[in-house]
Parts: C-alpha cells; sequence; structure tokens
C-alpha cells in the first residue's frame, strides 16, 4: 500500500466530530485522510488541551479546545453533529466521556458513533463510594447493553473498537476457523450474527479459554526518570483501568474461584471480577517472541464480550459452555516500571503522565493476538507482530501500539459506512474478514503459532504451589498467587 494507492472505502457525507486528540486521535487523522472521502471543512476536533494546535492547522482541521462534559455535551456536540447536508460521523476516542450517552445523541441524530472503550463521565474510576461491582467493565457493559436492548436498529454505533477491545475479536473467529481446519474438523463456518452458531464451534473444537496475549518489547533512547509513568498509549487510560478490579469472562471448565472472586447478581453473569487491581494481578501466559512469560489480567471489555459471545445454551436458557477470557498484557518495560512505583506508592499516580511517541522509542515490537488453549493441538497464538520500524514507514504520528488501535478505529468506521443502519454494535458482532481486510496493511505480520507450554510447565519449583494437575488450563494454574 503506498501513497498512489490508498484505498477509499467510502464517503462521510456529513461533519466528522473527533472527540479527544491524544495518541490514538493524532493517529486516527491521516488514516481518514487516506481512506475516506470527506469536506475537510467540515471536520472538527474537540479536545481540551492546545499542545496539538500546530499539528491540526497543518492538516486544516478545526480545533475547539474545551472539555466534553455531562452537563455540556448536547448543547456542545448538537450543532455539530447537525451541521449541514450529510450523515454526520462522531468518532469518540477520549477518556472521561460518557460513551452511553454520546451514542445515544448521535443516534437521535442519525449520526453514526464509534468509540475504543465503554467510557464513564468523570469520577467513576476513581469513586470510593462506589463498591467494586459497579465500577467494573462489567457494569458498564451492561449499561451499553441495556441502551441496545432499549433502542435496537438505528443509526450505526460501533462500541468498544480498538486493538483490544476490538480488532482481537475478530482474530478470535480468524483462529477458531483455522484450529477447526488444523484439525480436520467437518463444519460450515457460521455467519456473522450466528452468535449461536460461532459458540458450538468454539464448543465442538474444544476451546476452554482465550487469553489476549500481549508483549510490548518498544524500547526507549533514554533511561526513564524517577516519578514519572511511561507508556505507549494513553497513560490516563491505562492507570484508570489497571486501577479497577480485574475481571475475567468466567468458563464452565472451572474448578476454582480465587477467595477474593465474586460473581454478578445481574445481566449476562459472562464474568466474575476479583477485588485487587488488575494491573496489580500477574498470570502466566505465552506469546512466539518470548515464550512464557508474565501478564496483569488488566479488565477489558473483550474479556467479558468474547465470553459472553461464544456462550452456549440449552433450550432452558442454561449455560452448558462458555470460555474463560481475559487480558494478560506484559506492557513495554518502563510501563512495568512505571506501575511498580505507582503501586509502591500506595497506587498514587506519579505528577508526570507520558505518552512515548515514534521519535523517542528506538525499536521493539507490539506483538498483540489471541491465544486459544485447552483444545486436542493444546494451544495456538494468532496475531499482529508489528514493529516499530514498519510503523514508521507506513503511518505517520504513532508507535507499533497506537497503529494496532488506529487501524482498528478505520476499519470500525469502514464498516459502519457500509452498514449504516446495524444499530449498536459490539467487534464480536461484525464481520471479521472485512474488517481484518481494512486493518492487516496496518498490522505488520499476522501469524499463527502452536505451542506445547501450559501453565504447569516447570512447576512446582523450589516451593510447594497449590496446583491442578489434572487439567493444566485451569485459572487456578494461570493466576500468579
Amino acid at each position: 500500500m503506498t501513497e498512489a494507492n490508498y484505498p477509499v472505502y467510502g464517503e462521510i457525507t456529513g461533519p466528522i466530530v473527533m472527540i479527544g486528540f491524544g495518541s490514538i486521535g493524532r493517529g486516527t487523522l491521516p488514516l481518514i485522510e487516506r481512506h475516506f472521502k470527506f469536506d475537510k471543512s467540515r471536520m472538527v476536533v474537540i479536545d481540551p488541551r492546545n499542545d496539538e494546535a500546530e499539528l491540526l492547522a497543518k492538516h486544516g482541521v478545526r480545533h475547539i479546545q474545551a472539555h466534553v462534559t455531562k452537563e455540556n455535551y448536547k448543547s456542545l456536540l448538537k450543532p455539530l453533529l447537525t451541521e449541514g447536508e450529510g450523515q454526520a460521523f462522531c468518532v469518540n476516542l477520549s477518556v472521561d466521556t460518557g460513551s452511553v450517552d454520546l451514542m445515544k445523541l448521535c443516534r437521535k441524530h442519525n449520526a453514526l458513533y464509534i468509540d475504543t472503550v465503554v467510557e464513564p463521565w468523570l469520577g467513576f474510576y476513581f469513586d470510593k463510594d462506589m463498591d467494586n461491582a459497579k465500577r467494573t467493565n462489567y457494569a458498564l457493559r451492561e449499561s451499553m447493553r441495556a441502551e441496545k436492548e432499549r433502542s435496537p436498529g438505528g443509526a450505526t454505533a460501533v462500541s468498544c473498537c480498538g486493538a483490544n477491545p476490538g480488532m482481537v475479536s475478530w482474530f478470535v473467529k480468524q483462529a477458531l476457523v483455522n484450529l477447526a481446519n488444523e484439525i480436520g474438523l467437518k463444519f460450515d463456518e457460521p455467519a456473522q450474527d450466528d452468535r449461536e452458531g460461532w459458540a458450538k464451534l468454539m464448543k465442538k473444537v474444544g476451546v476452554k479459554g482465550v487469553h489476549i496475549a500481549e508483549r510490548d518489547t518498544q524500547r526507549t533512547k533514554n533511561p526513564k526518570p524517577f516519578n514519572t509513568f511511561w507508556n505507549t498509549w494513553s497513560v490516563e487510560g491505562f492507570i484508570s483501568e489497571g486501577l479497577q478490579p480485574a475481571e475475567l469472562g468466567w468458563g464452565t471448565h472451572e474448578k476454582w474461584m480465587p477467595k477474593n472472586a465474586k460473581k454478578h447478581k445481574k445481566g449476562s453473569k459472562a464474568a466474575i471480577y476479583i477485588e485487587q487491581p488488575g494491573a496489580n494481578t500477574r498470570v502466566r501466559t505465552w506469546c512466539p517472541t518470548p515464550g512464557p512469560q508474565y501478564g496483569f489480567l488488566v479488565t477489558h471489555n473483550e474479556s467479558i464480550s468474547i465470553a459472553d459471545f461464544f456462550t452456549v445454551r440449552d433450550k432452558d436458557g442454561d449455560v452448558t459452555y462458555r470460555p474463560t477470557c481475559h487480558y494478560a498484557y506484559h506492557p513495554a518495560n518502563d510501563a512495568v516500571l512505571s506501575l511498580h512505583e505507582m503501586f509502591g506508592n500506595g497506587g498514587n499516580a506519579q505528577p508526570v503522565l507520558h505518552v512515548l511517541d515514534e521519535h523517542e522509542l528506538v525499536d521493539g515490537v507490539d506483538e498483540l493476538g489471541v491465544l486459544l488453549y485447552g483444545h486436542e493441538k493444546n494451544a495456538y497464538w494468532y496475531g499482529s507482530r508489528l514493529s516499530l520500524e514498519e510503523t514508521r514507514r507506513i503511518a505517520p504520528y504513532q508507535n507499533a501500539t497506537g497503529l494496532q488501535v488506529t487501524s482498528a478505529v478505520l476499519a470500525g468506521m469502514v464498516w459502519a459506512l457500509e452498514n449504516p443502519e446495524a444499530g449498536i454494535v459490539e467487534a464480536d458482532e461484525m464481520d471479521y474478514k472485512r474488517c481484518l481486510e481494512v486493518q492487516s496493511p496496518y498490522l505488520g505480520p499476522v501469524e499463527g503459532h502452536y505451542t506445547d507450554w501450559t501453565p504447569l510447565d516447570g512447576r512446582p519449583g523450589l516451593f510447594p504451589e497449590d496446583l491442578d494437575e489434572n487439567d493444566p488450563w485451569q485459572f487456578r494454574n494461570i493466576l500468579v498467587r
């Protein structure tokens, strides 16, 4: 894909309203310019900071310097979304903005909408008066699901469509099809909207669970100074989700649960939460480059939506199969050190929060994929192995982590334009082949790898451990205790 032949996927006929212009917004802007026909004079970025004014001016994009709040979002956004002819598109890439309220407003005015997380309004993540069950991504997702049920159909609003959540849901379907073919299973691939068909296929393949298994090896030119939090994507976003309770989709094969784990009483009941911060909870997992590694069990929407999507129920509605699903994230080493400092200081974030850009990083890869485990071939990792070097070559204003997110936003926007009346949808419900077709040119090598590794390898070592040796893939063996 060269500058001369970037495919133009469609026309955005109305205004484009981008909320937030941090690292992901900066990276998404040139992809929108490359792949859509639109009137640049009708594009606006809303962000409270002014540090990217020069970049926005360079691209000829209007900037409104403002916070989008619960009090002003209607008066601020309605005039922008309804100005002139055509269908508007709201691209929400911000933090501390209520995603469900924003998608309701957009759909009321027939505007398309996309975000990368079910984001709450400012104050939610750190509300000490709220119990932990209400601070979960499960609760946030249930608020979106309630709106979807209350108002089906209508203008498309794509919920949670970044790298993860988002792209990894498409990887799960592709990995499952690959695996079914590899083991010689005779099957017909389910239709995109055939949730039951996909769930029965995963059950038939024998998948016990899915890790969203990621290793970020991007390195900086200079060592991280003390009292700073460095990350390769939004620090505010990472800290917020990292201080939420650890969460995971809870599979039917599990025989043990941590003492501080809790079930939900309402909704899909596809997940549990652990009463400790996800970014201070470790799990054992596997990625192609490092092999076995520790990851953080940070809560993510896809941990719940994937487990929910692949649930099989009997005629009475009782669950007969569900995979365990959770994030297993090893961020860049500087981010690991930043977390160590933060939790050592009682979970209080450092005064300086900084996203490392492509100029500060020297090399490395963001290896992000899905590890389907527990089947007859043991475990299969499928995903993107995008390097910083390739990212610099194919897209501006971002590192490898950012491009995996922004290219998923692009794919979600294309799907929304091609399916403008799909109502509120999650990535699991979208056409994974079409989305990956759009995104793949920006993902570097997309590969599948089998491994014989299990969480029991090398254990017990010098010290006794409480293990389930009959089933290596029990969460009891995966959680670092």
